[in-house]
């Protein structure tokens, strides 16, 4: 007797495309959530840093690394090229004032030195012979003038006379006349002298005073060729230490080239380079301090450079009080510059996340300690400790602040506790 099979309704044919329908689906469902809920992460409470957020007295600080060096420091540069013939001082040496240094030799230099000191002696030559010749001249027509006035003297007394004989007709219209002429021939020529005598004197002192005024310019150019052929021979303009020589015997130097420096050993100074984020920021007046020998110690801004080198400016700064005793030039120093008065705000402490965040987000601690959200923030100035909260956190909050290098686009940190033994 046949007996009917009944037919199975769950094959393996049926149930394979609905396994498979509810994979896609599960993997749609998946992703969704993955895409529009929050991305978790679990982390160690021991591996993380917490801090909590306060309120106090806070002062804009930031750290600086300055560069002892000598309250003042001279430039030698040279005068004249030349070669150096001789050095006077080695590298380093303690000099005094006005103490020659290095001597340099220079031919032409000294040639043409030569050729103005022959010029000046022949404008003075020049003009002690024309003073000599306006004299000679002078005592000829002052001669000249005597014998007229002589001259002159007679003519007047025959006139005078024979005036008084032609009135009384004693002598005749011929020689009153003859000696009237002879008497105004005289008075003419007198006067011809005089003007003569006067013309050449305003002349010869012209020339005289011209002759004098080139001879001093020459000579004031004369004084200049000496000075440059003295600063052949540099010589220290102030008492220090001279470091940084660039000469040695035997080189050729072309003038404005750097010799070396003298650095003033009256005391020190601090330069310092600075982001130039702070350029508007820093001005004179500013005080520091650092720590050395377990001792603080206070600087002043004295000197702000304006220039802007790859992002960084620098200053001057001198020290308030005595400086340390064991100071050297070239010490570096870790010097912390203030940038305001102190002021209460809130503050967070610094740590790694900012340098994955800039100060714009960070990950809040919950109130049951148990995850930690991220939440945008507002971040003002800041010192080596603290940074200045403006907006987003509040005294008493807690925070994330070690290092978020490795929690990628999280958006939550579930915090797992350690467990105790």
């Amino acid at each position: 007797m046949d007996r009917v099979i009944e037919k199975n309704k769950w094959s393996a044919k049926r149930i394979l495309p609905w396994v498979g329908g509810v994979a896609i689906v599960g993997l749609i469902a998946a992703s969704y959530f993955n895409t529009t809920g929050k991305s978790k992460l679990n982390v160690d409470e021991g591996k993380i840093m917490i801090s909590e957020v306060s309120k106090g007295s806070f002062q804009e600080i930031i750290p600086i690394n300055g560069i002892v060096l000598p309250i003042q420091t001279i430039y030698l540069d040279a005068s004249e090229g030349g070669r150096v013939e001789e050095l006077f001082v080695e590298d380093g040496a303690i000099v005094k004032k006005d103490q020659p240094l290095l001597k340099l030799s220079n031919t032409d230099l000294e040639l043409d030195l030569a050729n103005r000191e022959t010029s000046v002696f022949q404008l003075i030559t020049q003009m002690q012979y024309t003073q000599n010749l306006a004299r000679e001249n002078t005592i000829r027509q002052q001669a000249n003038l005597a014998d007229i006035d002589n001259a002159l003297l007679e003519a007047k007394r025959v006139y005078d006379l024979n005036n008084r004989l032609h009135k009384e007709k004693v002598i005749s219209e011929q020689d009153y006349k003859s000696s009237l002429n002879l008497y105004n021939y005289n008075v003419r020529r007198k006067a011809l002298i005089e003007k003569t005598l006067k013309q050449d004197s305003i002349t010869t002192a012209t020339q005289l005073t011209q002759m004098k005024e080139t001879v001093a310019r020459t000579q004031e150019t004369l004084k200049l060729m000496r000075k440059k052929a003295s600063d052949l021979v540099v010589k220290a303009p102030v008492a220090g230490q001279l470091t940084s020589r660039n000469a040695e015997v035997g080189e050729n130097k072309v003038r404005g080239v750097r010799l070396g420096q003298i650095d003033v050993l009256s005391g020190f100074k601090v330069r310092a380079d600075i982001d130039e984020h702070y350029i508007s920021r820093v001005f004179i007046g500013l005080t520091g301090e650092f720590t050395i020998s377990d001792k603080t110690y206070k600087l002043r801004v004295k000197k702000v450079y304006s220039q802007v080198t790859n992002g960084r400016f620098q200053v001057d700064m001198e020290f308030i009080g005595t400086p340390p005793s064991d100071i050297r030039r070239g010490q570096t120093l870790q010097v912390r510059l203030s940038l305001s008065d102190q002021t209460q705000a809130v503050l967070l402490a610094k740590g790694g996340f900012y340098q994955q965040t800039g100060g714009n987000w960070i990950f809040k601690v919950g109130e049951n300690g148990e995850k930690a959200y991220k939440v945008d923030i507002q971040l003002g100035r800041q010192n080596p400790e603290y940074y200045e909260v403006l907006e987003g956190l509040k005294p008493g909050d807690k925070v994330v602040t070690s290092s978020y290098e490795n929690y990628g686009d999280m958006q939550e940190l579930v915090i797992k506790k350690e467990s105790k033994q």
